[in-house]
């Protein structure tokens, strides 16, 4: 009898007898991530731990519990205190900086202007969101993912105080970043002409080595006087990009570009992907969430290549459209779609260098939307 008790309770703490039908639907869609990662290579070292931090939570919930009294919390709990915190993306911030190369941007300054225009998706998902229910801070958290830009969007839900809707928003986020070679190429092709997407555009001028020192310290300068609440995720950026420019750092850069910065895609990944429990996750909210961060991303997309049609004509066609579309935040992914829809019109069209520019404007424009929207909020 003691060994049929005994056997009964292991049975009944095995999974199998715990998880509801959302638990198994989530598990499949956490599968579906790794298979997008793994097989697909769509931004492997985001959807890795994202994917696998959503199976753990939804086969062992207490992964993620709070502590009580004297009882410790589950393991990914606190990591998701770094995310809260604004910690994580903050570091992100810094190794992204640290890995990214001004450059194109400062040689074609224009290039804000493309940047700019791609957030005009975070502005109408906003007041979309408003019009769908979402109260206003919730509305400007939720717009970020048109950015796509996935630490963004955490640093501004934890700074708005709707930690209840960060798991959704984040894996929206980062979902679409890894999305962008399947959204983008379409919405690119349908608002420009062949002839348009086989422009070649000139190359850009060589950048001294004292531009690019400056450039960093003087974003920062000029950013966080106008918008103070910028300061974690520009200062960061900047501050790594200077380590990287300075050239008198080198070990800095290399542990901010590398073994921090995946230290910390790690932790925030696995902890994002911890929140998306079935109970959390499958409601009409996350739905909602979901499509208005589509309609963000497109818009954002849309937005910048049209900008750069017109900038086409401003300039008698010496600005190919489509590195308009890099506008948003996924560096270097989206510059790299610019790329190759323009080779796919003219292999011998090299637009990377181009796309870049937008591309890194998007970082900084993004940033700057979250702090407007903090600032907006009153907080600090």
């Amino acid at each position: 009898m003691n060994i049929l008790d005994t056997l009964e309770n292991l049975v009944n703490q095995t999974a199998f007898f715990q998880l509801t039908v959302g638990n198994y639907i989530m598990i499949v869609v956490a599968c579906i991530f790794l298979y997008l990662a793994i097989k697909k290579e769509y931004e492997p070292l985001l959807l890795v731990p994202i994917a696998f931090g959503m199976l753990l939570v939804n086969m062992y919930p207490d992964i993620i519990k709070a502590p009580v009294g004297d009882e410790a919390g589950g393991l990914l709990h606190y990591f998701y205190i770094l995310d809260e915190y604004s910690i994580l993306p903050s570091l992100i911030f810094m190794g992204v900086g640290a890995m990214t190369d001004f450059g194109p941007l400062i040689a074609n300054p224009k290039s804000f202007l493309l940047g700019a225009a791609a957030q005009f998706g975070i502005y109408s998902a906003y007041f979309l969101a408003i019009f769908m229910g979402f109260g206003g801070k919730a509305a400007a958290a939720i717009s970020i993912i048109g950015g796509a830009d996935g630490p963004t969007s955490i640093f501004l839900a934890g700074k708005l105080g709707q930690t209840d809707l960060l798991g959704p928003i984040a894996v929206a986020a980062y979902s679409y970043m890894a999305l962008v070679p399947i959204i983008q190429p379409p919405i690119m092709k349908l608002l420009t002409t062949e002839k348009e997407r086989k422009i070649k555009m000139e190359q850009l001028r060589p950048v001294s080595k004292l531009e690019k020192i400056l450039f960093p310290i003087l974003v920062t300068i000029v950013v966080v006087m106008i918008l103070p609440t910028t300061a974690p995720l520009v200062g960061m950026l900047m501050l790594g990009n200077l380590f990287r420019e300075s050239g008198v750092v080198k070990q800095l850069t290399d542990t901010a570009s590398n073994a921090l910065m995946y230290i910390v895609v790690i932790l925030l990944g696995t902890s994002v992907g911890a929140t998306t429990s079935a109970e959390a996750f499958l409601n009409i909210s996350t739905i909602k969430i979901v499509v208005l961060g589509l309609v963000a991303f497109t818009v954002g997309t849309a937005a910048g290549v049209l900008f750069g049609k017109l900038m086409c004509i401003v300039t008698k066609g010496k600005v190919n459209p489509l590195i308009g579309s890099a506008g948003v935040s996924a560096v270097p992914m989206a510059a790299r779609v610019s790329q190759k829809v323009g080779a796919e019109a003219d292999p011998t069209n090299f637009l990377l260098m181009h796309a870049m520019g937008p591309n890194v404007a998007g970082v900084i424009g993004t940033a700057v939307a979250a702090g407007t929207f903090m600032a907006i909020f009153g907080i600090n």
